[in-house]
């Protein structure tokens, strides 16, 4: 039996609501045929967006969502995405799939699109192939007030008399790669330039830096270096880490599964090494990570579209589990961290929905971040578990607190064994009875179809935690425990 303290006088910080933060790419299908059906589609829609999708995001109190890249922003004019005549343009992801963007889908839909589902934007800025100008004006179009600027009259306009409310600035993307291939001090010196001038255009906007490919220390160690005694803003170092795969999306073996969480739990030591750095140069008492890609990327062609959208793969049990672990590795460490946006939304690599035609379902990443969206905002609490050494053995946990209740989220990474688990609080009385959501399925391998849509889905009952209970194998576990 495994024991887990509670340990409440020991609180990590608190858990940034954007912690659970999504990614949405002009790539494949996430928007075209994904989100946007557009306002005439017999697809029940709101503003163009699949009213389905937005009435799930609502469910889970989505809190950021990131746009448009990724490596679309790469390439990425904003002007061709707003007024009535718009261009049809390659894109950067044109060499990989045929496919040309049509630009139906620009600022005012995406800010339509937050503005259904409460989330707050994030705009990745294109500073590979425009100017420090172009995207001040683009700031200046989004944010300054009505009567005040030519941009501000263009966007009233457009459609839009009010400013959009964009609290976060990514200044440029992936730029060790398809952001301009830069070497570290590179984009260190392209940063100050860039966001000196996005500073001046509007001193509230938080500013994101790009930041390491995964274990990439040198390219933190290098740009912070560049930057430190600048005095130039930054709120922001954004990491990127995709764990891969291990087989494919569908057809692994328990080596495999094992080794998939394995790869998924060197999150916490990318970050720990990054944000060390980070004190190393006296920063991390105004700079955040901000983990704006992170999870799965299995060989394609496993999901709905057969390959057609790219980067479009399956969500298993495994994949929920590898979400939870991840999850789990934020909440405990949240006190690091601003933000973080799990890539990507729809129909493309981890996400949350499928969705094609007049078909929309939700996958089992979906159902963990509903079991964890009682996390946000709350106090992290440490915890301790007793047995937990063997990796292949344990059990991954957070808890936090808020509102008179405890959260206490679980995933139990053994492919062959179920966990008998103690709760133990230290220093707060819990009540005997918590309600306990599972997500389970006896077969690691299952996941949802459009034929088949709920064949992974949880289960809430009633459970007495003063005795000890059970996790399946594979399965993830949420607590609300009420305190005394």
């Amino acid at each position: 039996m495994k024991k887990i303290y509670i340990v409440y006088p020991k609180s990590i910080g608190t858990i940034a609501p954007e912690i659970y933060g999504h990614f949405t790419e002009q790539l494949g299908g996430v928007f075209y045929d994904g989100l946007w059906v557009g306002n005439n589609s017999e697809v029940e829609n709101i503003n163009g967006f699949r009213k389905f999708v937005i009435d799930k995001l609502k469910a889970i109190n989505v809190p950021v969502i990131r746009w448009p890249g990724g490596c679309f922003a790469e390439t990425y004019d904003w002007r061709d995405g707003i007024g009535k005549e718009r261009p049809v343009r390659r894109n950067w992801w044109t060499p990989n799939d045929g496919r040309y963007e049509n630009n139906a889908v620009g600022t005012h839909e995406f800010m339509d699109f937050c503005e259904a589902v409460g989330a707050k934007a994030y705009f990745a800025a294109n500073l590979t192939s425009s100017t420090p100008l172009h995207i001040c004006h683009w700031m200046d179009y989004c944010l300054s007030n009505e009567n005040t600027t030519s941009m501000a009259a263009e966007r009233k306009i457009n459609g839009s008399a009010d400013p959009f409310n964009i609290p976060y600035w990514g200044v440029g993307n992936e730029n060790w790669g398809g952001g301009g291939n830069m070497s570290p001090a590179h984009y260190g010196n392209e940063y100050r330039r860039y966001a000196t001038l996005m500073e001046n255009t509007d001193n509230t906007a938080a500013l994101i830096a790009c930041g390491p490919n995964g274990s990439d220390y040198k390219w933190s160690e290098e740009f912070c270096r560049t930057i430190v005694n600048s005095g130039v803003k930054i709120n922001g170092l954004a990491m990127h880490y995709y764990c891969g795969s291990a087989g494919d999306a569908l057809n692994f073996n328990k080596d495999e599964w094992y080794r998939m969480l394995s790869q998924a739990n060197k999150m916490e030591e990318i970050l720990l090494r990054h944000w060390h750095i980070l004190q190393g140069f006296g920063m991390d008492n105004r700079v955040k990570l901000a983990i704006d890609e992170w999870g799965c990327w299995h060989p394609e062609g496993s999901g709905p579209s057969k390959g057609y959208n790219l980067f479009e793969q399956q969500s298993t049990v495994r994949d929920a589990v590898v979400t939870a672990l991840t999850l789990n590795i934020f909440n405990n460490n949240c006190e690091k961290i601003m933000m973080a946006n799990v890539a990507q939304l729809v129909n493309n690599l981890h996400c949350l929905f499928f969705a094609s035609g007049g078909d929309s379902i939700v996958t089992p990443t979906y159902h963990v971040f509903d079991m964890f969206k009682d996390h946000q905002g709350g106090s992290a609490i440490q915890t301790a578990v007793t047995g937990n050494d063997e990796f292949n053995c344990s059990v991954s946990v957070s808890a936090s607190r808020k509102n008179g209740y405890t959260t206490v989220t679980l995933a139990n990474l053994s492919a062959e064994t179920d966990m008998e688990i103690s709760l133990e609080s230290v220093g707060v009385n819990l009540q005997n009875t918590a309600d306990m959501t599972v997500l389970y399925n006896e077969d690691m391998h299952a996941h949802n179809t459009f034929e088949h849509p709920d064949t992974v889905k949880p289960f809430t009952c009633a459970a007495d935690i003063s005795k000890p209970f059970i996790i399946p194998k594979t399965a993830v576990v949420s607590l609300k425990c009420k305190e005394c």
